[in-house]
């Protein structure tokens, strides 16, 4: 059964690493839904974190070969499961006008936070699971959304 996994790569911050992931990923006839990188607290080694589908089966095959390639430290998979922690994080761009109390009721109800805020608009933050960010975004729609960033979804292991 094909279920959503998120690989994290951990690997040394090299020129071409990504390139170099991304096209076995292709060439193996992975579509990627969400891509990652990031430095660790070392700045010599990065963590990439990359969300694919695919059987159990398919993702360890696809772990096994990201791992022999020159600069992979270490492969770890996790399926998405309704228990494990897997968030996303959105920055959302709201007018202010005619709506400020209601936006603000909103961003309270959803445990978000406004980053920034002008006489013309409101940038609220806001993370959790997947869910939660689609119903925010579904809610805040009527209020003129100006435009968001999402994340995509994140884990630790």
């Amino acid at each position: 059964m094909s279920e959503r996994h998120t690989l994290i790569i951990t690997v040394a911050n090299r020129i071409g690493v990504l390139a170099r992931i991304s096209g076995l990923l292709s060439s193996r006839g992975f579509n990627v839904e969400n891509i990652i990188g990031c430095p660790t607290e070392n700045p010599d080694i990065y963590r990439i974190q990359i969300v694919v589908e695919g059987t159990r089966e398919q993702i360890e095959q696809l772990s096994k070969q990201i791992q022999k390639l020159i600069d992979t430290l270490k492969v770890v998979s996790f399926p998405h499961k309704k228990e494990d922690a897997i968030y996303e994080f959105v920055l959302a761009k709201v007018p202010t006008r005619g709506g400020r109390g209601e936006i603000l009721d909103l961003v309270k109800v959803f445990g978000a936070e406004v980053v920034d805020i002008s006489p013309a608009f409101m940038t609220i933050e806001v993370s959790g699971p997947s869910r939660k960010i689609d119903r925010f975004l579904e809610l805040i729609k009527p209020f003129g959304l100006r435009e968001y960033l999402r994340s995509g979804e994140i884990t630790i292991g």
